[in-house]
């Protein structure tokens, strides 16, 4: 499968019509938030979210398809160290934040959360739904924040907690939550990743020492119950669950071991990628390419360039091949679908600012100049 950029022809070019950024207050993203943070609204508008020192950044389309965008605007969430972003089949998007306030003994650690239900709009109050340890020595080891939206809107997140172990709570679609579930395992690591299959079931793989752990309900909304661990090693942070045949996830992440992209369905073996991946998550996203279902991959390599391949969907065996885009960026990128149906590749660059490159009219998957925002 063709895979192009023209970045190299027009590298950082600022979107046509935009303002000069230099002469406006700019907010510079120091990170990208964790999750699927490029999200299509249901009104056809693509919203992309970063972490600023005094908050989240969002920028998001002027209309649907762009070119022009608004942003960055800064909500502010003071004491915000990371974020998951996580859409439901509403279009609803959930924000699930880290959060470490500054005391006199040390830091006090909560999770928080927001919801925005329309492209563009104010996002609700940020709510702290707290922190499953009492004793302040546990508190502040509180892991990294999941969250995915299951199928009646009920947001679950997951987190390692000071044991070691993988925590749940869940927030049913009316507001409610639900008591922090100890799903009892050891040495797990912060970085897990997750997936909601069409159904609506969520599916949830960890990094333990050497093996991946993995979660899944049985229905909807269910229960969780532990799968078979998977016996691969991978980069805490790397990895991302696709949903790649009805009801049927493939995980991606860089290899522990090897330090390449890893594609892996419970049940087969680990197929590496190649590449040389860095502990930041990989994109995955579905596309049809020239006809064809395919899978997109983006990573951003040991130097910072992002690199993207394409190949038939689950036929990750038929070999891949990696095209550097001349993209470098802070963060892990983002693939989505704008609303013409063409794959957007984004990144939050070195300078702080959101970077978008859209598939063109050529064959395979060829990518525009990339534009700064």
């Amino acid at each position: 499968m063709p895979v192009r950029s023209k970045r190299a022809a027009r590298r950082g070019a600022p979107l046509p019509g935009a303002e000069d950024h230099d002469a406006r207050t700019h907010h510079a993203a120091r990170a990208t938030a964790g999750g699927r943070w490029l999200v299509l609204g249901k009104d056809g508008r693509l919203t992309a979210y970063g972490i600023a020192a005094q908050g989240l950044l969002r920028w998001t389309e002027e209309h649907p398809g762009g070119p022009r965008w608004t942003g960055p605007e800064l909500i502010p969430v003071p004491h915000l160290t990371h974020l998951s972003v996580a859409q439901g089949a509403d279009g609803f998007v959930h924000f699930v934040g880290r959060r470490a306030v500054p005391k006199d003994d040390g830091s006090a650690v909560d999770l928080v959360s927001a919801t925005q239900f329309q492209s563009g709009r104010p996002v609700t109050e940020w709510r702290s739904f707290g922190n499953q340890h009492k004793e302040p020595e546990k508190a502040v080891r509180f892991g990294v924040p999941t969250a995915a939206v299951g199928a009646s809107g009920t947001l679950h997140v997951v987190v390692r907690n000071a044991n070691g172990s993988l925590v749940l709570r869940r927030e049913t679609a009316g507001g409610k939550w639900q008591g922090w579930q100890d799903l009892k395992v050891g040495r797990l690591r912060d970085g897990a990743a997750v997936a909601v299959t069409t159904s609506g079931r969520v599916e949830v793989v960890a990094p333990g020492e050497g093996l991946a752990m993995r979660w899944s309900q049985s229905e909807p909304d269910g229960a969780f119950h532990r799968d078979q661990d998977i016996p691969f090693g991978h980069t805490p942070g790397s990895a991302v669950a696709l949903e790649t045949a009805q009801e049927r996830v493939t995980y991606y992440w860089m290899d522990e071991a090897t330090g390449g992209v890893v594609a892996y369905r419970p049940g087969t073996w680990a197929i590496p990628l190649g590449g040389s991946a860095s502990n930041v998550p990989v994109a995955a996203l579905r596309a049809v390419l020239d006809g064809y279902d395919c899978t997109v991959l983006a990573h951003r390599g040991h130097d910072g360039q992002v690199m993207l391949t394409a190949c038939g969907t689950e036929n990750e065996g038929g070999g891949v091949w990696w095209s550097p885009t001349g993209e470098h960026c802070a963060g892990g990128p983002a693939l989505a679908h704008d609303a013409y149906g063409r794959v957007v590749l984004a990144v939050i660059g070195d300078d702080g600012a959101l970077h978008i490159a859209r598939q063109n009219r050529e064959p395979g998957l060829a990518l525009e100049p990339s534009v700064r925002v």
